[in-house]
């Protein structure tokens, strides 16, 4: 799927609400975060969401609400923020071998695709609108997923103006089919090399051994990260 600016396409599927519908607070920070990049700063501001009291899946409006959010609500949010700003919310699901995958929200500038992600890894963060396809993109991710479980295995783009229900920008509850939606849809395959993988695996057991609470950032693509 390619990517645009939401000037470019039909956004007549389900259209941006009008800043009406945002609350005095929430319309504040959607004007000030008017780039991918603060979008991500601010992300990186929130406490991440582990559900210690049940699952959820908030929208921007219950992120900001709570100030905290896990990767698929961050994309949510970004998704939110941004398509006021003129991009197409449009969310990348990367799906794992365990079954944990990891949703990013998706963007594309001068031609080249980038994305706006919230994890507790940093490497699993967003990337700068760099690469020319979104394969490319997913690749970038490869190694900073494996862990003791994790291992990419394909990935695959949503947009979200295809949900006119529920509400995923502004809703005050869970958004449960946004979800279900992303596990539908069809996925690409990647492949990716046993020994690349076993190889990173021992780096990151290594590591881990030894700092047993730091987010890895050893890898060799962070000057792409976000």
């Amino acid at each position: 799927m390619t990517v645009h600016s939401a000037s470019n396409s039909d956004i007549s599927l389900n259209p941006p609400p009008p800043p009406e519908a945002f609350t005095a607070d929430e319309l504040n920070l959607v004007r000030r975060l008017n780039t991918p990049l603060r979008v991500q700063r601010f992300l990186r501001s929130l406490a991440y969401n582990w559900e210690r009291q049940g699952e959820t899946l908030r929208t921007f409006r219950g992120v900001v609400a709570h100030h905290q959010a896990h990767c698929l609500e961050g994309a949510l949010t970004a998704a939110t923020i941004l398509e006021q700003h003129g991009y197409l919310p449009v969310l990348l699901d990367i799906e794992s071998q365990d079954r944990l995958d990891h949703v990013l929200f998706l963007f594309r500038k001068d031609g080249r695709y980038g994305t706006v992600a919230l994890s507790r890894d940093a490497g699993l963060h967003g990337r700068k609108p760099v690469f020319r396809s979104v394969r490319n993109l997913v690749m970038s991710y490869v190694d900073p997923y494996v862990d003791s479980s994790g291992r990419v295995i394909g990935y695959g783009v949503f947009d979200l103006r295809s949900l006119r229900r529920p509400n995923w920008r502004l809703s005050p509850g869970n958004v449960w089919a946004v979800e279900r939606a992303l596990i539908a849809m069809p996925h690409k395959r990647i492949a990716t090399s046993d020994s690349r993988y076993l190889a990173t695996l021992r780096r990151f057991q290594v590591f881990r051994k030894k700092y047993p609470k730091r987010s890895a950032t050893f890898y060799s693509n962070r000057h792409l990260w976000m």
